[in-house]
C-alpha cells in the first residue's frame, strides 16, 4: 500500500512553511486568528463524521477514559513536548543564516509547531488509519488545514516550519507502514471502533483549537492503541455472555 496521504501531508507542511516564510508578513493578524478557528471547526467535523461507526461503544468509552489515564500518569505529552525541546535545539541550529542569527526567535512556538505537525491525535489517527485501510481522507483533510497552519507559522518561524516536515515524514511513514502490518490482525468491527475512537481526538482537538477546552491531546495518544483490542475482547469475550 502507498502511503499517498502521508506524503501529501509532508508536502503541505512544507510548502505552507515556504510560502509563509516568503510571503507571510502580509497576513493580517485578524486573519490567522479567525482561521485558527476555522481549524477548530474542521476537526469536529472530521471527528462527527467518523463517530457514527462505533460499533461497540462500551469497549471504545473504556479505551479512552483508561488511555487517557495511561497517559496522564506516565506523563507522556510532558515527555513529547521534552522529546520536542531537544528538536527545536537542532532545527535552530540549521536554521541559523550565515550571519550566525537564527530564524526561530521563539524557541517555545516552534515546539508548539512539532508536536502539532508530527504528535497530533489528528495525524497519528491519520496515519494508522491510512495505513490499514488505505483510506487517506483524513490524512487528506488534515493535508489542508496543515498548509494554511505552517503558512502562519512560518510568518514568525520563518523556514525552520519547513524542516519540521521531515521529522513529521519519519514519524508517519513508522506509523503507516507498522499500521498496514497489523491490518490482518484485525476485524471490520475493530476498525470501525478504531475509527471512532480517533474522531473522540478529533473532537477534543475543535475543542482546543477553539480555546472552549484545553484537552490533554497528547496524553490521550494512548487511546489509539488500547480501542482495538477492547473491541476484539467485547465482541468475544463479553458480549456473548450479555445475550
Amino acid at each position: 500500500m502507498f502511503p499517498t496521504g502521508v506524503l501529501i501531508n509532508i508536502m503541505a507542511v512544507a510548502g505552507g512553511g515556504l510560502l509563509g516564510a516568503a510571503a507571510g508578513h502580509k497576513l493580517s493578524g485578524q486573519f490567522k486568528t479567525e482561521l485558527t478557528g476555522i481549524f477548530g471547526i474542521c476537526a469536529m467535523t472530521m471527528g462527527i463524521n467518523a463517530i457514527v461507526l462505533m460499533e461497540n461503544m462500551p469497549a471504545v468509552i473504556f479505551s479512552v477514559i483508561v488511555g487517557t489515564a495511561l497517559g496522564l500518569v506516565v506523563h507522556l505529552g510532558e515527555l513529547i513536548n521534552k522529546a520536542a525541546v531537544v528538536i527545536q535545539k537542532v532545527i535552530s541550529h540549521l536554521s541559523k543564516t550565515d550571519k550566525g542569527e537564527t530564524n526561530t526567535e521563539n524557541p517555545t512556538l516552534l515546539v508548539t509547531v512539532i508536536v502539532l505537525f508530527c504528535a497530533s491525535g489528528t495525524g497519528i489517527y491519520g496515519c494508522i488509519d491510512s495505513g490499514m485501510t488505505g483510506n487517506h481522507t483524513i490524512l487528506l483533510s488534515k493535508s489542508i488545514m496543515d498548509f494554511f497552519s505552517a503558512l502562519i507559522f512560518a510568518c514568525q518561524l520563518g523556514p525552520a516550519v519547513s524542516v519540521v516536515a521531515v521529522l513529521q515524514m519519519i514519524v508517519f511513514l513508522i506509523l503507516f507502514f507498522f499500521a498496514g502490518m497489523i491490518y490482518p490482525m484485525t476485524s471490520p468491527t475493530m476498525i470501525n471502533d478504531f475509527k471512532a475512537c480517533g474522531s473522540v481526538l478529533l473532537l477534543a482537538t475543535g475543542f482546543r483549537m477553539l480555546n472552549l477546552k484545553s484537552f490533554p491531546i497528547a496524553d490521550m495518544i494512548p487511546v489509539m492503541a488500547l480501542v482495538m483490542p477492547c473491541s476484539w475482547l467485547w465482541t468475544n469475550f463479553i458480549m456473548p455472555y450479555l445475550q
